[in-house]
């Protein structure tokens, strides 16, 4: 199976750079640095112990932060390299000062590139988040000698059945695991029966937050925004801002000086979802070089990375996305540390056990329709954030496995 998947992806290889040119033109890749997916390096190596972690994107790059921040601080260390796939997550590590820490565009995963990617960086120990399993950089890990982690591991029903399929390619390479630190318990049977060896549940590091991240929100925008009736929808899709732009609509009849603010998940779709909510005869602003906001303004479009806890912080009910489309749902907990109300679709079934956890603490909510969204935040849009006994819980809860997971993975560096 292996010599099968090496033709496959050296066919991929071979058209890849069409792929990345109309990648360019919709600029989800950088134009300085898609050579790195190539093996030609923007970075150096530092002489002595190098960590790598390596993420698919923003998600699972943002919960690996505060674990990043812990382990920087151990003197041994002397580089940390951070990997992922995309663009957006490229600029979250650029937000992190540190002199340690440097990020690459992970390569294509051919057996040469991989090679030469393991040659070069020669890392010490290489972290794996959620369910990235690459087959060629894993076989070559394990013949350099490299431990291979699985961390916050999160395997679903329907990956499950898809690996299942090619049964004993997948017990080899879950065997090349040296670890799986497991983020839910659903996680660790598939774990099992996929053939990975040493497995830990520990929770989901996306309890962990960073201390270092300051909040700073324009002070005027700040005040003409909190002037208004304000909800959230964030890390919204396709087809859910024009969803959010209904239930607007529907909200406008009784409160006329009411403001929707979206971050979408890709904010290069900026352009689409303006276009889309002009077509409800909605007026939008974007929040690039804005001061103020417009009384005219009925959506502020957040189309900048890294302030999405900017707008948490100020603003009490808050839609999450990926859920009303068949996506399994986004990150709620960043919400819930703000004490925020929740509301979000029937498809979440990536994050089931953070939305139990919510659920039990009444602060999430399911909404099927534009209709019941809207009676939801009519019933909410005056009420105060949470209790701080419930964000305490989630802080120390974070802590919690943050440590756990600390302790886990400190042998192996």
């Amino acid at each position: 199976m292996l010599i099968i998947y090496r033709i496959l992806i050296n066919i991929i290889f071979v058209i890849s750079p069409i792929i990345i040119i109309l990648r360019l033109i919709k600029k989800k890749e950088s134009l300085q640095r898609f050579k790195e997916k190539y093996c030609f390096f923007s970075k150096k190596r530092n002489v002595g112990k190098i960590i790598w972690f390596h993420g698919a994107s923003v998600g699972e790059i943002k919960s690996v932060i505060p674990l990043v921040e812990k382990i920087e601080k151990d003197k041994k260390i002397k580089q940390i390299l951070i990997t992922s796939n995309t663009l957006s997550s490229s600029k979250i590590i650029k937000s992190i000062k540190s002199k340690k820490i440097i990020h690459q565009f992970f390569p294509i995963d051919t057996n040469y590139l991989t090679n030469r990617f393991i040659r070069y960086w020669n890392p010490t120990v290489a972290f794996f988040i959620d369910s990235e399993i690459w087959p060629n950089m894993f076989f070559n890990l394990n013949k350099a000698k490299t431990p291979i982690i699985l961390i916050n591991a999160r395997i679903t029903k329907k990956t499950f059945k898809k690996w299942r399929k090619l049964n004993e390619f997948a017990k080899t390479l879950f065997g090349y695991i040296d670890l799986c630190l497991s983020s839910n318990k659903e996680t660790i049977n598939y774990l099992k029966k996929l053939g990975s060896k040493k497995i830990r549940y520990i929770g989901n590091l996306k309890y962990a937050e960073s201390e270092n991240e300051v909040l700073k929100l324009n002070k005027k925008l700040t005040q003409s925004i909190l002037r208004r009736k304000i909800w959230c929808a964030s890390s919204t899709h396709n087809l859910e801002e024009e969803f959010c732009g209904k239930v607007h609509s529907l909200l406008k009849a009784k409160y006329r000086n009411l403001l929707t603010v979206i971050i979408p998940r890709h904010v290069d779709r900026t352009n689409d979802i303006i276009d889309n909510l002009k077509a409800q005869n909605l007026k939008t602003q974007s929040l690039t070089n804005s001061k103020v906001i417009s009384k005219e303004t009925d959506i502020l479009i957040v189309n900048e990375y890294g302030k999405t806890k900017h707008f948490f912080s100020i603003i009490n009910n808050v839609f999450l996305g990926g859920s009303i489309i068949n996506h399994g749902g986004q990150n709620p907990l960043e919400a819930a540390r703000f004490g925020c109300n929740i509301y979000h679709g029937p498809n979440i079934q990536n994050f089931n056990e953070i939305y139990k956890f919510l659920n039990d603490q009444e602060i999430s909510k399911k909404i099927i329709t534009v209709n019941s969204l809207a009676k939801e935040l009519i019933r909410n849009l005056s009420k105060k954030s949470n209790s701080k006994k419930l964000i305490n819980k989630i802080y120390f809860l974070g802590k919690e496995i943050l440590n756990n997971t600390f302790k886990e993975l400190k042998v192996y560096f």
